[in-house]
């Protein structure tokens, strides 16, 4: 098979002229628990974080997104805040987090923050004060309450499942601390679209969106650039709250064959992706734009079609979405054609970036995700008696697969230790796991702290340099020294080497403000496009993905730039493997 490389067919996305930061950034996601623990407790802190943030510059990446650090009793990670202007003492103090700015900004880094706006923690001050007013009062009418079902309203509002497994509705009499308090006789129902522990907000009352607004300023004030928003699609939930029996994962969003919500409404569940939605984040762009230096909103939203998604990101609401279709994509090349074209027609049609992303917080690493039998978003875990990845197939998948992503024109996310080759940690005990949709689900779904542990920085040191105790909030596998940061550091063809090489190469040539048109003469099984410069400063740069059992051939006259494995030689000319990421130039 050969590779031809004049870009003659028919251009997908034309270069961008507009070099605004967040249109080209690589944004590298820090699980604030698993990063690095400076007191030696086993949990990730602020001041571990900044004692590494050497590591993201040479990385070479543009900023860091922090998931959360706020005060949070920690039942969902961190994504059960009970208080949005603090941080949490597990992880620190204000001072720490406005030491952790100056350094990322002294860096040249930009830090983005995680913000919570559908739920908050039940330990939160509004909800504390719901419990205790009773049915009616103002400070229930700040979340979502409503009165039972059946005869003595036994039965919940409605039939919404739980994206955490169970039912999306817990009585207030039922709670485990209603036994002796002012609600234990307290028959209303709550709303929580995940754990008991996340009561949703009704954004139908104008104090949460006074509130919000005023925590946006409190943390643009101490000089965050920009706000990664958790479930941005589920702010707003359809009026009358209708039942609708379809299932909602993780990432993947609504169910495909789901039954409709209303004969209007297709298969968009009523919890999410309703039109009001837009309406806050326009007013939340207002606030970001009072500020300098280009601060910035991110939406995660599980949101399908893509034409959909691109409607948060119109040019007077967020900056980024993250391109969930791409992260769940088979490794099949046919597929990755149709999302990476359909992706760049939904947002080049509203003039935002497309935001590319492999791995994240909340899916089996793609490490081993790419290493299972079925690719695609994989199982929400996975455990010990579940079918096994292959280790070495997933890593090569993986490293072409991120080489194909940063070869891509838009911006990009990289999660913690990605640019290690970390795999899932598939063999943690059950009685290690903290994620609360094992509980919720009896332990069918393994949950996310696979995904979860531990970064390793010194192949020798306890805790592989996590911590300098040896503590683990989560047990690291017993191999993982040879994934560890100095393990891998100036070692010829180390993950890590190639992350740092691609991503220098990246912002030399401007790939990401580039133009893509697919290079033609190909096979079935190869994804190959050619990046084309914005500025004509450079030249094309072509590349090749190799997903097929045959032996690409590249063309002479060109040099290769990096490549995901090792290239063959045969007979004078350079062939790509199966699983194989090479760019080109001539």
């Amino acid at each position: 098979m050969t590779v031809e490389t004049t870009a003659t067919s028919t251009l997908v996305h034309p270069a961008t002229a507009d070099a605004q930061w967040w249109r080209q950034a690589v944004i590298y996601q820090v699980y604030p628990r698993s990063f690095a623990d400076f007191d030696g407790d086993g949990m990730g802190d602020l001041r571990g974080i900044t004692a590494r943030l050497d590591h993201l510059a040479r990385l070479g990446v543009d900023a860091l997104w922090l998931s959360p650090f706020y005060r949070s009793p920690q039942a969902d990670g961190g994504y059960d805040v009970a208080d949005y202007r603090d941080v949490d003492p597990r992880f620190g103090t204000l001072a720490d987090a406005d030491a952790l700015l100056a350094r990322a900004h002294q860096l040249g880094l930009r830090v983005i923050v995680d913000l919570v706006p559908n739920h908050t923690s039940d330990q939160h001050a509004w909800f504390r004060q719901a419990l205790a007013a009773g049915p009616g009062s103002p400070e229930r009418a700040r979340y979502v309450f409503r009165e039972g079902l059946g005869e003595t309203g036994e039965e919940p509002p409605n039939n919404w499942e739980s994206v955490f497994g169970g039912p999306a509705w817990t009585r207030v009499c039922d709670r485990p601390d209603a036994a002796g308090s002012a609600w234990a006789g307290d028959g209303q129902w709550y709303l929580h679209l995940f754990d008991a522990a996340q009561p949703d907000l009704s954004w139908e009352n104008p104090e949460v969106h006074a509130e919000f607004e005023d925590v946006l300023r409190f943390w643009l004030d101490r000089g965050v650039d920009g706000f990664r928003v958790d479930v941005a699609h589920g702010l707003v939930k359809a009026q009358g709250l209708p039942d609708w029996s379809g299932r909602v994962t993780m990432v993947e969003g609504a169910d495909d064959d789901a039954p409709a919500a209303s004969a209007h409404e297709g298969t968009r569940p009523p919890m999410f992706d309703q039109d009001g939605v837009h309406e806050i984040y326009r007013a939340w762009r207002r606030v970001v734009d009072e500020y300098p230096d280009e601060r910035i909103l991110v939406a995660e939203a599980w949101v399908d079609p893509l034409e959909r998604l691109a409607r948060y990101v119109r040019a007077d609401e967020m900056h980024q979405a993250f391109n969930f279709a791409f992260l769940v994509s088979r490794w099949h090349a046919e597929e990755l054609r149709e999302v990476v074209e359909a992706s760049f027609a939904a947002n080049d049609a509203v003039g935002a970036p497309t935001t590319w992303v492999v791995s994240n917080h909340d899916v089996v690493r793609h490490a081993s995700r790419l290493g299972l039998e079925a690719t695609g978003k994989g199982p929400n875990g996975i455990g010990a008696e579940d079918p096994q990845p292959d280790a070495e197939l997933g890593l090569r998948r993986a490293r072409a697969a991120t080489l194909l992503m940063l070869g891509l024109p838009g911006s990009a996310y990289l999660y913690q230790g990605e640019e290690l080759g970390l795999p899932e940690h598939t063999a943690l005990p059950d009685d290690a796991r903290q994620d609360p949709a094992f509980f919720r689900t009896q332990g069918a779904e393994k949950g996310r702290d696979g995904c979860r542990v531990p970064l390793p920085w010194e192949a020798d040191a306890p805790a592989y340099g996590f911590s300098p105790t040896g503590a683990a909030w989560l047990p690291q596998p017993a191999d993982w020294a040879r994934y560890a940061v100095d393990a891998q550091t100036g070692r010829a063809g180390s993950t890590l080497e190639l992350y740092r090489a691609a991503l220098r190469l990246r912002r030399e040539l401007g790939l990401a403000l580039g133009s893509l048109a697919w290079a033609p003469g190909l096979g079935p099984d190869v994804v190959a496009f050619v990046n084309g410069p914005a500025d004509g400063a450079r030249g094309d740069v072509v590349v090749v993905t190799n997903l097929g059992a045959t032996p690409a051939r590249l063309p002479a006259g060109h040099r290769v730039l990096v490549a995901s494995g090792e290239l063959v030689e045969d007979g004078g000319a350079t062939l790509v493997p199966t699983d194989t990421t090479v760019w080109l130039t001539r």
